[in-house]
């Protein structure tokens, strides 16, 4: 039995009855969406014990349940053994979604939920699947607050300037494109809660949200001023004077106060929670959108493609010495010790900062776990035969970087080289293919699956990810997967293309790179976009079926070792060299 996770339960049951709801919804959202939070708002953690970075929890008097998606199945069973809790399978034949599941079980009956981080969307759709079984939803706000025993404080650490010639634009030319955009909505004012929007909107960066140079702010934009609501209150002097700056808990009177019936107010409902909603003026015009800065940092411009190009540069050199390191020196690592040691490489560079997410390093079948995270207690030494998925990523000055090799120890078997080779040539065939101006990335994730589905396989991730610059290492709207997501893909929008392969008991495989678009060509029909790939690193030469390869496929592995091994050549000891020197040698 896990008696502190019961235990914890039993608390929140009192804290329940206390507020009268029958149920309790448990997000561990932030009140600004965000997808990796601050401990303190780790609620979904400090009740359940389940660590990954999504799921919801519904407690009700006599239950306790944990939806997770595909990512999770194995994560979230073994994280929960022993509790009361009941680990939900969503997309599994049966299981139905949180809200289905409530309207279903809790007819008639009280459901709470703390507004200060529910997002409206979520908020919209509890109401949507409600309405026939005439749920009440009650704010009730944090019911932890009077239980969680040493909690963590809200983080309110420094606020640094991002310099302008790193930012390409500076803060005033993107108020200004951001006040462009809100006439074209006949809007005069537009709220931000998210935290990398407003980052990048002010060319500032923080260290509030681990990996994630973010820090807690609200961001009230017009048409005739700027607002920004922080902790950290000595920023005000770096910042151009049409900034103005306050405390951050003196940002819902202001809404009170300085919203009227005269405005038109712009905002993003998947960032802005019930809370904030409902301190609007009620006679306010409000419109709904994704947050105008969400589309205007998603496209890269040339001084950040600039940056993440020398950010992966610095990376790729780090990840060669430990991959020449893992060959050349006798050390024995385990999974903890070798995410550390890539660490320590990374380190050298003048530009680094920080991970830009935490590492995943799962070998054998830790691997299979797609977001397995070792803890002293799981870690595995890397002795035996087998593979290790290696997922890790850097925050530096000039960009953000997210690569994922699977590197051998010991023998593979034969399945294993065809595996990894169906995941590569996946990989390879969404980093050659030309697309026209306004293809989603949904139309391109079958190019990525193509070779695992004919041989009956897959996975449950999305094939890639938008990467922010200097900010979240996950960034939309962009991304490459099944989802039928409506967003085309643009020029200057960094993603990942990461197809990988995971074995339950056995092994995982995952190839990433990142990737950047780029114009192409233009002619008869239209405009078309390809693909530059940033990250530099050789994939494993021994893991390789050649004969599962094209000609084609063969000369583009080729042709990309030679590419990195031109850039990283000189700038690495002669060990290293010669190491990748036979690392990037022609299949």
């Amino acid at each position: 039995m896990n008696s502190s996770v019961d235990q914890k339960l039993a608390l929140l049951r009192d804290q329940m009855k206390k507020a009268n709801v029958d149920a309790y919804i448990v997000s561990g959202n932030d009140p600004h969406s965000s997808e990796y939070v601050a401990p303190y708002y780790q609620s979904r953690i400090y009740l359940s014990q389940f660590s990954g970075s999504a799921g919801s929890i519904v407690v009700t008097k006599d239950k306790a349940l944990l939806w997770v998606d595909s990512r999770y199945y194995i994560q979230g069973a073994k994280e929960i053994e022993g509790s009361e809790f009941i680990l939900m399978k969503l997309g599994s034949d049966g299981v139905l979604d949180p809200n289905k599941w409530l309207a279903k079980e809790l007819k008639g009956k009280k459901v709470g939920i703390n507004g200060n981080i529910t997002p409206l969307n979520d908020y919209n759709l509890m109401t949507k699947a409600f309405e026939q079984s005439e749920i009440e939803i009650v704010d009730v706000k944090d019911l932890f607050e009077d239980i969680w025993e040493n909690r963590p404080d809200i983080p309110n650490n420094k606020i640094k300037v991002l310099e302008d010639r790193i930012a390409g634009l500076s803060a005033i030319e993107k108020i200004g494109k951001i006040r462009e955009e809100l006439k074209v909505r006949d809007a005069n004012k537009t709220i931000i809660s998210s935290l990398d929007d407003i980052a990048w909107t002010l060319n500032l960066r923080g260290d509030d949200v681990k990996h994630n140079r973010l820090f807690f702010s609200y961001l009230v934009l017009s048409l005739e001023r700027v607002d920004l609501f922080v902790y950290d209150l000595s920023i005000k002097d770096q910042l151009d004077n049409v900034i103005n700056v306050h405390p951050y808990s003196s940002f819902f009177d202001f809404i009170k106060k300085e919203i009227n019936e005269k405005d038109t107010i712009y905002y993003s409902p998947a960032k802005t929670t019930v809370a904030l909603k409902n301190s609007i003026n009620s006679k306010a015009k409000l419109i709904e959108g994704v947050d105008i800065t969400t589309h205007l940092k998603a496209a890269k411009n040339q001084k950040e493609i600039d940056g993440m190009r020398k950010a992966h540069l610095y990376d790729g050199i780090a990840v060669i010495k430990l991959l020449a390191h893992l060959e050349n020196s006798n050390e024995q690592f385990s999974e903890l010790s070798i995410a550390d040691k890539l660490e320590e490489f990374r380190k050298e560079s003048p530009d680094y900062l920080e991970n830009s997410f935490s590492p995943i390093a799962g070998f054998k079948e830790h691997g299979a776990l797609a977001h397995y995270s070792a803890t002293d207690q799981s870690s595995y030494d890397l002795v035996g035969d087998g593979l290790l998925v290696l997922d890790s990523g850097g925050q530096y000055k000039s960009g953000t970087t997210d690569i994922t090799r699977t590197l051998l120890f010991g023998q593979p078997t034969d399945q294993m080289k065809i595996d990894y080779t169906l995941v590569l040539k996946g990989n390879l065939a969404l980093t050659n293919q030309q697309f026209p101006k306004g293809t989603y990335g949904y139309q391109l994730d079958i190019l990525a699956r193509q070779y695992l589905w004919q041989m009956g396989l897959n996975y449950g991730h999305g094939t890639g990810h938008g990467v922010g610059f200097c900010l979240n290492v996950h960034e939309g709207p962009q991304n490459i997967s099944p989802r039928a997501v409506e967003e085309p893909l643009v020029e200057g929008m960094v993603l990942s293309n990461e197809p990988g392969l995971y074995k339950e008991g056995r092994y995982g495989i995952r190839l990433e790179n990142l990737i950047v678009v780029q114009k192409s060509e233009s002619g008869e029909f239209g405009d078309f976009y390809q693909f530059e790939v940033l990250t530099i690193a050789p994939f494993e030469r021994k893991l390789i079926d050649k004969s599962l390869l094209t000609d084609g496929e063969i000369a583009m592995v080729d042709n990309y070792h030679s590419w990195v091994y031109s850039l990283v050549k000189d700038l690495v000891d002669n060990d290293v060299k010669k190491w990748l020197e036979e690392a990037t040698s022609k299949l």
